[in-house]
């Protein structure tokens, strides 16, 4: 028995993904009423008053760090972005429409930097708006996506997630142990929250209805919220598992020169997704008590959603063995063999398209059903940083943030837990953890240029993008967790029961790990 369910809010579709769902309404309808369900007006005012206004500061640059024409109007840009992010007052891909004509209308009209004399132009201007497409992580996404999509059309998941929980049992703690590992195993193989959100969760609600437990029960509210929690953890323990990742490692390969492969951050992120799984699981059996300890029946109602599967066919023999050579070669990239990440995952891509040997039939089957405006805005985000911070406006902006403070001053764990914490309730303003890192990563970068911290400051930036993908505390604090509260099985107050422990155990656990683990890596 397989049970597909429509949610009653739209998650955001920043951070990647189609999620596996059944809708009452042709894809065509569903798109046009998200996209007006999205259009607020006021908002939409609000976003053009902030930037009018940050227009008429008579901001002034200090010491190093002068604040040119083309920087104060990048500072504009990023209010004006974050106040679209976070209000949704648009949906995000004509966000990042109306920023591209933006900025080649600002840019273009202001003196060149290299050459005051000269006006920079449209052209020019546009040029740097579409920046970002130039980007080797952007065509990581794109072929995430395309994976992704490639795993939704296969079922493989599925199949996977299925097979996990047949393995765990029938006892609601080895359940829930099931749950956790399914996150942590597609994590590998699905390059998107909200694709492996739309896996795991029709499953679990198909095994609650299938045990006549109510969906606003507590065992359906435990293994939901699991589910997607977990789904965060392990996006930060994998590169490839969420796109934020991507847009923070385009900016340093771009400022910094430095390039991060899979295995780097899979050997410093990973230990902590495996104890942060370990506390959710404890937290999970405090916070919410299910009404039974055992699913009875529960290895034969999973038998039976698989056997609803078929025998395996051949196009999931395919992307198994293309998506394990793929993870070996993510794994030795820069050790064993040369290729990076974005360019063997493109190859495999290719590989996948291939009539009769790939997956997909066509290219219309592939084209129909990737979210195209996760691209666009992955990109447009890109080259808004990337505009701060060839400006100076990013350096200018971390200067009146922290150095104000006198932050370079402090012990670099005064100055993680400090910024750490800005950074977690800045994201409970943010929807996307995509959009939160185009905003923040730049100014992290510029910060940790004061900094006493080895590698250029590496090792503070990529933790910060640890904390970015922290989306434990609100269900609209990630896409996932959107999807997971469209199903109706919890409310916020339990959502926050689980997020609150879960966030303050990460917060702690990144303060040990930067003065003992990171700190004998050599990355703090």
């Amino acid at each position: 028995m397989r049970v597909f369910f429509t949610p009653t809010a739209h998650p955001s579709s920043l951070d990647e993904g189609t999620c596996l769902m059944s809708t009452a309404v042709s894809p065509d309808v569903a798109e046009k009423k998200k996209e007006i369900s999205h259009f607020k007006p006021a908002y939409l005012g609000l976003a053009f008053a902030v930037l009018i206004g940050i227009l008429l500061l008579p901001l002034q640059g200090t010491g190093e760090t002068p604040l040119t024409q083309q920087g104060h109007i990048a500072l504009a840009l990023l209010g004006f972005a974050v106040i679209l992010w976070v209000t949704e007052s648009v949906s995000y891909p004509i966000s990042a429409i109306i920023l591209t004509a933006l900025i080649a209308i600002l840019i273009g009209f202001t003196p060149s930097e290299e050459d005051p004399s000269t006006v920079t132009g449209t052209s020019k201007a546009l040029g740097t708006a579409l920046d970002g497409f130039s980007s080797s992580s952007v065509a990581l996404v794109a072929s995430a996506l395309m994976l992704a999509v490639a795993m939704q059309v296969t079922g493989l998941h599925h199949r996977i997630a299925l097979g996990i929980l047949r393995i765990a049992g029938e006892k609601t703690s080895h359940v829930l142990v099931g749950t956790i590992m399914i996150s942590i195993v597609l994590a590998f193989f699905v390059p998107s929250a909200t694709a492996r959100g739309g896996a795991i969760l029709p499953i679990l609600l198909g095994m609650i209805a299938a045990f006549g437990a109510a969906k606003t029960s507590n065992l359906a509210a435990l293994l939901v919220i699991c589910a997607v929690q977990s789904i965060s953890i392990w996006n930060v323990g994998i590169k490839t598992a969420a796109a934020q990742n991507l847009v923070a490692i385009g900016f340093i390969e771009e400022s910094l020169g430095v390039q991060v492969t899979w295995g780097q951050w899979f050997l410093w992120a990973a230990p902590w997704s495996i104890l942060m799984s370990i506390a959710l699981y404890f937290i999970m059996r405090m916070s919410i008590k299910p009404e039974t300890d055992r699913l009875a029946g529960g290895r034969d109602t999973i038998r039976q959603q698989l056997a609803e599967l078929g025998r395996i066919k051949r196009e999931e023999i395919v992307l198994i063995v293309v998506s394990v050579l793929l993870l070996l070669f993510w794994a030795t990239e820069g050790i064993l063999q040369p290729i990076d990440s974005a360019t063997i995952t493109v190859l495999a891509i290719g590989v996948l398209l291939i009539p009769r040997v790939g997956v997909f039939n066509s290219w219309k089957d592939l084209e129909q059903k990737v979210d195209w405006g996760t691209l666009l805005v992955f990109a447009i985000g890109i080259s808004l940083g990337s505009l701060l911070l060839k400006t100076g406006a990013a350096q200018w902006l971390s200067n009146s943030l922290f150095s104000a403070l006198g932050i370079e001053n402090f012990p670099l764990l005064a100055t993680i837990a400090l910024v750490t914490a800005f950074t977690i309730v800045i994201h409970l303003g943010f929807a996307s953890a995509t959009s939160l890192a185009s905003a923040l990563i730049p100014i992290y970068i510029a910060l940790a240029a004061t900094l006493p911290v080895p590698d250029q400051g590496l090792g503070f930036i990529i933790i910060q993008q640890f904390v970015i993908s922290f989306g434990f505390l609100l269900p609209v604090s990630a896409p996932q967790n959107m999807l997971a509260y469209g199903t109706g099985t919890f409310t916020t107050k339990q959502f926050l029961k689980v997020g609150i422990p879960l966030t303050l155990v990460g917060y702690v656990l990144v303060l040990i790990f930067s003065v003992t683990y990171w700190n004998w890596l050599g990355l703090v």
